[in-house]
């Protein structure tokens, strides 16, 4: 609103107004022909009218407060500049589109030692004999021992190492995973020689898992594929994908369910394959985050699985539907899962653990194995175990004075 700053003299006759009837500016007032401030504003648009709607009553036509105004149009043309850059944007995006449908990358191996076979035609897939432990024997030991000293390092990894896993079994071979993008496998005893180097993926490998004969193994990677390889001669047998990154893999352990097996993704849920016919037969669609673990319990008929969303999800095999459901405000998301060597126990945790006799292991971010009592929960002994993330321990299964680590400093170490 604008004041004038003129007025109209009350002792004049208002029939007949001239300059001199107004005081103050009076140059203003003959400018504004005398209209007062409320009569020289902008006059009021008038209010933009909006098709009719039709009858309420007659259903289809019906428009009422949706109706389109009468002059609006359905679209507008950019301008030069504008279509210019909406030309560069749906480039980017179309570029974005096509690395993220690139073909998987190519495989290849590269056999590290001089001969695959020895002379009797065995492989190094063969469990020795020769070491001093039973390696065949299935019996779960009774007792664990403390490790106190650093017995080897395995090298030959570039970047942070992902996962370690070991041999069904026998434990004389080590899978590692690495964000170097390859996957190595190595003799946990002799000479504890890299045998075999498996390379196939574009981006950091997170998780590897072994069937139940240790001749096949399924790595899963940030490049959104999932590959099933032969862990005697190095090739890739299959590829496996739904476009989202996985997170963990593993075998269903039942013998007659090893051509199955289950992803944790991504996208928050988790996948069911048949590797016969390379495709999808279930999914488990409950979870909130990111799914980290999968672990069977319950002579494999069920499995337990953990979140980025910070619970943990019981799951009857097949069923797309949690069974149990357990979250509580003070839980962190659990990264790490193991189950108790009789199978009565699952532990849980933010970081690596292992579970052998009535000892725990445990990683942690500062780099070191912590060793814990399950029972009394009293940790026993701590060791500075890497430079950097200590993302993974196991124990061997026969030597339980024996524990193997992976850190993100691309190393493996044997402690005993």
């Amino acid at each position: 609103f604008r004041f004038t700053r003129y007025a109209l003299d009350p002792s004049v006759d208002t029939s007949a107004v001239s300059s001199s009837s107004y005081i103050g500016a009076v140059e203003e007032a003959e400018k504004n022909k005398g209209l007062m401030a409320f009569e020289t504003g902008a006059k009021k648009t008038e209010k933009r009218k909006k098709v009719k709607g039709g009858d309420a009553s007659d259903i289809d036509s019906f428009l009422g407060p949706w109706a389109k105004y009468q002059d609006e149009r359905d679209g507008a043309k950019p301008s030069e500049d504008e279509q210019k850059e909406l030309d560069e944007i749906l480039a980017k995006r179309q570029k974005r589109g096509k690395n993220e449908e690139e073909a998987p990358a190519e495989e290849k191996t590269v056999l590290h030692v001089k001969d695959a076979y020895d002379y009797q035609g065995r492989s190094y897939l063969h469990v020795p004999q020769d070491v001093g432990v039973n390696l065949r024997s299935a019996e779960v030991p009774d007792k664990c021992y403390l490790p106190k000293k650093q017995l080897h390092v395995w090298t030959g990894h570039t970047k942070g190492v992902s996962a370690i896993r070991l041999f069904p079994v026998s434990g004389h071979l080590l899978l590692s995973c690495s964000m170097d993008c390859k996957i190595k496998l190595w003799e946990v005893y002799n000479d504890r020689r890299c045998v075999r180097t498996f390379i196939g993926h574009s981006k950091a490998v997170r998780d590897v898992s072994f069937n139940n004969s240790g001749t096949q193994f399924l790595s899963a990677a940030y490049d959104r594929y999932l590959k099933l390889w032969d862990s005697e001669t190095g090739q890739c047998i299959a590829r496996f994908t739904n476009k989202k990154v996985p997170y963990c893999v593993k075998f269903n352990p039942d013998e007659d369910k090893q051509q199955l097996f289950v992803a944790g993704m991504s996208d928050k849920k988790i996948v069911q394959w048949d590797i016969r016919s390379g495709e999808v037969v279930q999914e488990y669609d409950r979870h909130l985050g990111a799914v980290n673990t999968i672990t069977f319990v319950d002579e494999n008929r069920r499995f337990v699985s953990t979140s980025d969303d910070k619970s943990l999800r019981v799951w009857e095999w097949d069923i797309p539907v949690d069974f149990k459901y357990i979250a509580e405000p003070s839980m962190h998301s659990m990264p790490a899962v193991t189950l108790s060597p009789n199978g009565d126990f699952v532990f849980f945790g933010g970081s690596v653990c292992c579970c052998c006799c009535s000892y725990v292991v445990s990683g942690d971010a500062d780099g070191k194995l912590n060793i814990w009592d399950w029972k009394t929960t009293k940790l026993y002994h701590r060791i500075k175990a890497h430079d950097k993330v200590c993302i993974s321990a196991l124990w061997h299964p026969h030597e339980t004075s024996k524990v193997i680590t992976c850190g993100w400093d691309g190393q493996i170490k044997l402690w005993d």
